[in-house]
């Protein structure tokens, strides 16, 4: 069984992963998948490349549990999130997010119930490189009412 949570340096491919998610799986009439990207741009400023940092062991852990929970709330059969950290250029991939499910709205629900737990709760550490130099920005992004949407609590940071 491959792990459902990988922090890595390398890329990764997205049909391999959905393959091997969905893989001998007859259940399986849905699978939904999100792949984020580096952007050149953020907070208005251009963006020549990021870093992105974690604690291992406490990231996947987190991610874990909350992968857990995604499978209490929804019918779901699978899920797979993988998250880069390291050196990332423009267009690179950075996050994936991929669910399968008997039926779409299940996959398409969780699909997008882990993302906004990514973009909000996960620790992560992001320094972006700048035209003006370094600087060390929040990865997790303050949405509540994303958080809201779901019932999940605003960390307080």
């Amino acid at each position: 069984m491959t792990s459902r949570v990988s922090i890595q340096i390398e890329d990764f491919n997205l049909a391999e992963e959905i393959g091997t998610l969905r893989k001998n799986d007859k259940r399986i009439g849905a699978v939904c998948s999100f792949i984020g990207t580096v952007r050149d741009r953020n907070d208005g400023l251009s963006v020549n490349s990021m870093e992105l940092e974690h604690y291992p062991g406490m990231t996947e852990k987190a991610i874990e549990a909350m992968i857990d929970e995604a499978f209490r709330r929804f019918d779901i059969l699978g899920a797979r999130v993988i998250h880069r950290v390291g050196l990332l250029q423009p267009l690179d991939q950075v996050v994936m997010v991929a669910v399968t499910s008997a039926h779409r709205g299940e996959s398409f629900q969780a699909c997008e119930f882990l993302m906004d737990y990514l973009k909000t709760q996960a620790p992560f550490w992001k320094k972006e490189q700048t035209p003006e130099g370094a600087r060390w920005v929040d990865a997790r992004v303050s949405d509540d009412a994303a958080l809201a949407k779901w019932g999940i609590e605003a960390r307080n940071t």
